[in-house]
């Protein structure tokens, strides 16, 4: 059931040419959103964009000046942006390695894209929010779960989720993360072991492999009207992975 609440919305989504953010993406449009598609996949992108009648750039979320042409051609396309789900990341293929040995190089440009892209992506966007607005941060579980670096990049996202809430809400606008668990992607299956994903979803207390269209209603939720006096916010949409007092 679609109710046509972000009729006249215009939303970003970072990543969203393939999973998650494509979920994402096609869930807001079926809401009425004016869905921005950025990534760096433009084929799938492309894609992406056509199906739901929105607009692909081609975005790096760790370059200042592409995080800036993202904001520029969302305006001149639709005059304003009320929403961001910041979601891009480096997850498919990415090294598995402890954060003592993975190499310098690596560590970085992986932190340019899965931390410090939001960051960027929200500098660039915030400015365009006249009327206020909602941002939605992809965090994870691995915050919480001892998970390497990408583990320390989503403490990372927590942590700025909580830092923009307090410094965009004067300008009534909400930050606010959404943490999944094990999500059945193709970067997930290409990333993680099968063996190791299958103990993972053994232990849940909901034992199943969550999938992307899982994360789409609270994703719709934060970004709505609904949760217009919720920021600062970690929500975990995770089978009960990670139970938090």
């Amino acid at each position: 059931m679609t109710t046509g609440r972000f009729e006249n919305k215009t939303i970003i989504v970072t990543g969203a040419a393939g999973g998650i953010g494509e979920a994402y993406a096609r869930g807001l449009a079926d809401e009425g959103a004016n869905v921005v598609v950025a990534d760096l996949a433009d084929e799938k992108g492309k894609q992406v964009a056509a199906d739901i009648g929105g607009l692909y750039v081609s975005t790096d979320v760790s370059d200042e000046a592409s995080a800036q042409a993202l904001a520029t051609a969302t305006v001149d396309t639709y005059g304003t942006i009320h929403g961001l789900v910041n979601n891009a990341a480096i997850y498919g293929g990415m090294k598995l390695d402890f954060l003592i040995t993975v190499p310098w190089d690596y560590y970085k440009k992986f932190m340019s894209v899965n931390l410090d892209g939001a960051l960027n992506v929200t500098r660039a966007i915030y400015p365009h929010m006249k009327d206020g607005g909602a941002i939605v941060n992809q965090s994870s579980t691995a915050a919480w779960l001892y998970s390497g670096f990408y583990g320390l990049a989503k403490v990372g996202i927590n942590g700025l989720t909580q830092q923009l809430a307090t410094e965009l809400g004067g300008q009534n606008i909400r930050v606010n993360a959404i943490a999944p668990g094990p999500i059945d992607t193709e970067a997930t299956r290409t990333t993680t072991p099968k063996e190791m994903v299958q103990d993972i979803v053994n232990g849940l207390p909901l034992k199943r492999f969550g999938q992307p269209e899982d994360l789409v209603g609270m994703c719709k939720f934060l970004l709505s009207d609904e949760a217009n006096w919720i920021t600062g916010q970690i929500f975990n949409v995770d089978g009960g992975q990670v139970i938090r007092s």
